[in-house]
Parts: structure tokens; C-alpha cells; sequence
């Protein structure tokens, strides 16, 4: 049997949402983990096959080596959750039966339930576009990360002029290698034109095609094809915004110019690298060495120093706590950054950020406004600030700023929604908070600890127990006040209502 299309199934008195991450029981939401929502997802997408270990084993832990053991827990528990089928009413028995030395099975009745239709973004009140990510047509597939280092930039290009609204990086590779309308992605993404393209690299030089789209027409505005030497790359990308401009905007005064390396293999480390950064620890610490490399390579280019700095703080918020010496490290690559190139907005706020965990207020605030002179789409930058503004008391504020963020950038990184989820649990809109913090994107983070907060807040306190237990799995050394003191806290009674949640949900003083 073929794998059922979709992402909504019904059995019993359950509905699983594998792309949400939810599985409710009688609308009532179940406290399930993310390893068994994927293996719950794969056995019920296949209804009636044998589905061998291995391939579950893949599904909930993709090209990660781990033990049978694993697997055989994941599945108690989930037995455990799901009950007997039939409620015990209708003949009982089990929804996922054992295949001995085999694997398992799902065996109940599967509904497929119709996916809601995303409903079209509304179109911002200016010129707005989306760069797709250009298409690699070289015989190479090592120069894909070319492509999608071409189209990063044309997009922090366009960003910058500030009568365009822009979408970021994250939400446009969600459309790489797929074919779609671009009147269905320009719906999705809420924007009037999309620009698309192709390049090729080969023995020293780059060839590229370009082309503007209307998507409420479906005119091509203009297109236009470059073939150059390879160290003409950065005037090509100069050459393309300007064009786009001109078609949307009439002629404009040009931003500052970038700073850009002068260092090709330096630039493809920095592409490959910051596409590893929200991945996992092993992934985190591959980019290190890229970015490492690159520095050593070029060491006047601001953007790897910039990305180097929030590596080594992501490397001090995931390894079991913050050190002096990795705090003081990424601080000064983030000010070296910006010494390098002062005009460059995402140098900026990551300055700024890391400022704020300094508790250097004044001067991260600072940065923070520079950042949005330079590039007012920059949507990593309103995330990062309605974090550091709900930690401030600032709690409207802080929606708000998260409200931009996920306008620019739809299909974000996983850490927007945990941003979003302790923005509503400082707003005290506890039912909002589960729902985002439930769903199958925040799991790659630490949202957990906010997810039991909330539903102790609520009185769920079964359920916050039991994303505790799982929380603390990945956070042994989890302690509420070192949290609290580590946080950029700058309003007493915010701090004491999350520590007041941690505290209900049974996080370790």
C-alpha cells in the first residue's frame, strides 16, 4: 500500500495533525512527544502495512544512529496514550500490534481528513516581492549552495531599499525544488511579484537568468540573462537589484554599499555554514569550522564574522549553560562585525541581541533601531527584538514585533515560535502559548520549559509534568535560577511570572 497523501487522520476518538504536531482526543489536546508524533504519523499514514523497524527508526530519527531500545520505548508510550481501540467498547485490542522480529503495524480505521487551505496573505501597502530560490542547472550539484548564496543575497539586497517589502530566506526555500503556480506562492507568501531565476557556474565564469514577475497578472515585468567571469558575481547581484528596482520603484538613491568578500571559497564556506546554524549541536559545530575557515580566509568579511559570533552563542546556550569566556567571544566577533561594515543590518542586531544578554540595554537598543534604518525587512531582527522586548516587560510591544516578523517571513525558523509562545505566556494568554509551543516546529528548540509553564497556568498539570519529564531529557542541568539569572530580564514582576510557571510545572529550583 502507498503511503496515504495528507496530513490529517482520523481514528477512533483521535485526529492527528502531523504537519501542526498535535494529536487530540476528543478536541482535547494529547501530551505526545515529538519522536512519537513522527513514528505515530508514519505507522498511521500506512494503515494495515508492516512497517519494518528500520523504517521508523528513520522516520522519528532521521540520519541519526540510535538504539532498538529507543524505538521499543516510544512505542509503550505511545500504546499508552492511545488506550485500547474501540475504548475498551468496541472489542478493544491495540491501535499499533507487534510484528515479532519484524516491526509494526497500525491497525485501526483511517479517516483522511481534508487540509485547510492556507488563505492568501493580504498585499503590504507598498511594492512587494519574493526572491525564489535560483535553480543550480550546472552538471554539479556541489554548486547548489551557489545558487542558494545568489538568492540570499539578491534578497538582503532588496531588503534594504526601504520601499520594498521583502520576505526572508527561511520561508522562500520552502519552495525550493518544487513546482508550483507562482500564483499560488505569491498567495502564500503575500506578495505582488516574485523574481526567479537560474545560474550556472562552471570553469571560472557564471552564467544567470533572471526574470521579474507580476503574479496578480502574470506579465513578466523583465528578464534579463548575464554571463560574466566568476569575480564578477557581486556586481551581477548589484546589477539584478538595480533593475528590480528601477521596474517596481522608478530610480531610487542606492543604500551603502556592502561590504563583500573578496574571498570566493570564503564566501561559499559562509553560504554553506549559515544554512547549518538552526540545525543540531553536530550540524552547529560543522558550521563552526566552516566559518572559522572563512575568517582565516577573508579577514575583513563582516557577514562570516557576524554568523561566527551567533554560532559561538548558540554553542553557549546549548551546551549546558553559559561560560565568560564563550559570551565574551561572540560579543567581540559581533562588534567586529560591525566595525568591518556599519551598514550592514544583520551585523547590527545580532550586536544588539548579544548586548542585551550583557545587559547593556542602552546601547543594544541602540543597534536595534540602526538595524531597522538599514533594512527595515529584516525579519531575524523583529524576532530577536520581541524576545528581549516581552523579557522586558513590554509585553504589546513584544506581539507586535513578532507579528512583523512572521509577515516577512511566513515559513520561519523554529525558533520564531518559541519566541511567539513565551511572547503569549508573558501576555498571560496561557491557551495561545500550548497552541504554538505544541506544534512540530518548536521541538527543535527549548520550548518545552514554556510549554509546561503554560499548562500549569492552566491547571494542566499532568500534562506541563509530563513536558517536563521530556524537557529535562535534552537540559539535565536545567535550573529555574540559573535561568533567571542568565535571561535579560528587565522587569521584576515578568521575571517572577515565568519563574512562577516554572515553578508550578516542577522545573528544579
Amino acid at each position: 500500500m502507498r503511503p496515504m497523501q495528507g496530513s490529517r487522520f482520523a481514528f477512533g476518538p483521535f485526529v492527528l495533525d502531523s504537519g501542526a504536531g498535535t494529536l487530540l482526543r476528543n478536541d482535547v489536546p494529547v501530551a505526545v512527544g515529538y519522536r512519537g508524533l513522527k513514528l505515530l504519523a508514519a505507522l498511521v499514514g500506512r494503515p494495515g502495512d508492516i512497517l519494518s523497524k528500520a523504517e521508523l527508526m528513520d522516520a522519528a530519527w532521521p540520519g541519526t544512529a540510535v538504539e532498538e531500545g529507543n524505538l521499543t520505548v516510544q512505542i509503550a508510550q505511545l500504546r499508552k496514550l492511545l488506550g485500547p481501540a474501540g475504548d475498551g467498547s468496541e472489542g478493544g485490542g491495540e491501535w499499533i500490534v507487534t510484528v515479532p522480529r519484524v516491526g509494526y503495524r497500525f491497525t485501526g480505521a483511517i479517516e483522511l481528513l481534508g487540509d485547510a487551505k492556507r488563505k492568501p496573505l493580504p498585499l503590504p501597502g507598498k511594492p512587494s516581492i519574493a526572491v525564489l530560490p535560483f535553480v543550480n542547472v550546472s552538471n554539479d550539484p556541489e554548486q547548489d549552495s551557489f545558487a542558494d548564496g545568489l538568492t540570499e543575497d539578491l534578497i538582503t539586497d532588496l531588503s534594504r531599499i526601504s520601499g520594498l517589502f521583502v520576505i526572508a530566506r527561511n520561508s522562500v526555500f520552502a519552495y525550493k525544488g518544487k513546482a508550483m503556480d507562482v500564483r499560488a506562492i505569491a498567495g502564500d507568501l503575500g506578495v505582488h511579484y516574485l523574481l526567479e531565476g537560474s545560474a550556472r557556474r562552471a570553469a571560472g565564469r557564471v552564467r544567470i537568468n533572471a526574470q521579474l514577475v507580476d503574479a496578480v497578472s502574470g506579465d513578466h515585468l523583465w528578464a534579463e540573462r548575464f554571463d560574466r567571469g566568476l569575480e564578477d558575481i557581486f556586481a551581477v547581484q548589484d546589477e539584478v537589484t538595480a533593475k528590480i528596482v528601477e521596474a517596481l520603484l522608478g530610480r531610487l538613491r542606492a543604500p551603502p554599499p556592502r561590504n563583500r568578500p573578496k574571498n570566493l571559497e570564503a564566501y561559499d564556506l559562509c553560504v554553506r555554514a549559515r544554512k547549518l546554524m538552526d540545525d543540531s549541536p553536530q550540524m552547529a559545530q560543522e558550521a563552526h569550522l566552516m566559518l572559522t575557515r572563512a575568517v582565516v580566509l577573508d579577514p575583513e568579511y563582516a557577514e562570516a564574522y557576524r554568523w561566527l559570533a551567533m554560532n559561538h552563542w548558540m554553542g553557549w546556550v546549548h551546551s549546558g549553560g553559559p561560560t565568560e569566556s564563550a559570551r565574551s567571544v561572540a560579543l567581540e566577533l559581533a562588534r567586529k562585525a560591525v566595525a568591518i561594515d556599519p551598514n550592514d543590518a544583520g551585523c547590527r542586531w545580532v550586536l544588539a541581541y548579544l548586548l542585551a544578554y550583557e545587559r547593556n540595554f542602552a546601547e543594544a537598543d541602540a543597534e536595534f533601531a540602526k538595524a531597522f534604518e538599514l533594512d527595515p525587512n529584516e525579519a531575524d531582527a523583529w524576532a530577536a527584538l520581541s524576545d528581549i522586548a516581552a523579557l522586558a516587560g513590554r509585553v504589546e510591544e513584544s506581539l507586535e514585533h513578532i507579528r512583523k516578523a512572521f509577515r516577512l517571513n511566513p515559513f520561519p525558523s523554529s525558533w520564531y515560535y518559541l519566541t511567539l509562545g513565551a511572547a503569549q505566556y508573558a501576555a498571560r494568554d496561557y491557551e495561545a502559548a500550548v497552541e504554538t509551543l505544541r506544534r512540530d516546529e518548536t521541538y527543535r528548540t527549548s520550548s518545552r520549559r514554556f510549554l509546561a509553564a503554560s499548562l500549569a497556568q492552566l491547571g494542566r498539570l499532568d500534562e506541563a509534568r509530563a513536558e517536563v519529564e521530556l524537557f529535562l531529557v535534552g537540559n539535565p542541568h536545567f535550573t529555574t535560577r540559573h535561568w533567571a539569572t542568565t535571561e535579560p530580564f528587565r522587569d521584576a514582576a515578568t521575571l517572577e511570572h515565568f519563574v512562577d510557571g516554572f515553578r508550578k510545572a516542577g522545573l528544579p529550583e
